[in-house]
C-alpha cells in the first residue's frame, strides 16, 4: 500500500512538472529600447528619436502585476522649430519614473498579449545648441607625449526644463524564449501624455526588449 502511494505521488509530481516550469515568477524585470514618434501636440516641434527603458515589478497573480519603470526618450527638434527659435540645432530629452499596472491575457502560454498603463513623474529638457569645436588634451602612446586636439562639440545656447506629472497607456505582445523559461522577448507601443505648459508633450515610443 505504501509503495503504491509513493508511485502515485511520483507520477503526480512528474505530471505537474511542465506546468510548474511555466509558472510566472513572483518578481519581473525588463529592459528594452526602440524608436520614439512625436504625436498630436508635439509632432510639429520634435523629430523621431529613440528610447531606452528598464523596469522591475511584482506579479500579484500570473495575469496581473505592477511594474515600476525608468524611461529615457531623446528626440531632435524639427527644422521649423529651429528656424522659429533662430538656432541651428537642438534636442529634447524626456526622463520618466512611472508605476504601471499590467494585465496579461495568456501568462502561461508561449505567446502572450498584454495591456499596460499608469503614470508618474516626467522631466523634459529642451536644449538649443550650436555646433562648435573644442580643444582637448590627448595622449599619444606611440611617442609618449601629450598634445592639444580639436574635437566637434556643441555650445548650449539655451536650456529649458519642466518637471511634470504624466500618464501612459499601451500594449504589446511577447514570446517565450524557451518552453520551460520565463524569459520573453517583447514588442510594445505606449502613448505618453505629459502635462507640460503651455503645450502638452505627447510621444509614442515603440520598444523591443527582454522580460524575465
Amino acid at each position: 500500500m505504501r509503495r503504491n502511494t509513493l508511485y502515485i505521488c511520483l507520477a503526480g509530481l512528474l505530471a505537474a512538472w511542465p506546468v510548474a516550469a511555466q509558472n510566472t515568477n513572483r518578481f519581473t524585470f525588463n529592459v528594452g529600447g526602440g524608436f520614439t514618434e512625436p504625436v498630436r501636440n508635439t509632432d510639429g516641434r520634435l523629430d523621431t528619436g529613440f528610447n531606452i527603458t528598464a523596469g522591475a515589478g511584482v506579479n500579484l497573480v500570473p495575469a496581473f502585476g505592477i511594474v515600476g519603470e525608468f524611461g529615457y526618450n531623446h528626440l531632435g527638434l524639427t527644422r521649423a522649430a529651429l528656424d522659429a527659435a533662430g538656432v541651428p540645432d537642438g534636442s529634447a530629452r524626456i526622463y520618466s519614473v512611472t508605476a504601471n499596472p499590467i494585465i496579461r491575457f495568456n501568462p502561461r502560454g508561449r505567446f502572450d498579449a498584454y495591456v499596460i498603463g499608469g503614470g508618474g513623474f516626467y522631466r523634459r529638457t529642451v536644449e538649443l545648441t550650436r555646433p562648435t569645436v573644442a580643444t582637448v588634451t590627448v595622449f599619444d602612446p606611440f611617442f609618449g607625449v601629450f598634445y592639444p586636439a580639436a574635437v566637434p562639440a556643441n555650445t548650449v545656447l539655451g536650456s529649458f526644463t519642466q518637471n511634470k506629472s504624466g500618464l501612459n497607456i499601451g500594449g504589446g505582445v511577447s514570446v517565450r524564449v524557451r518552453g520551460d523559461s520565463n524569459t520573453k522577448l517583447f514588442a510594445e507601443t505606449r502613448y505618453h501624455h505629459i502635462y507640460t505648459t503651455p503645450q502638452r508633450t505627447t510621444v509614442l515610443p515603440v520598444t523591443f526588449g527582454l522580460r524575465w
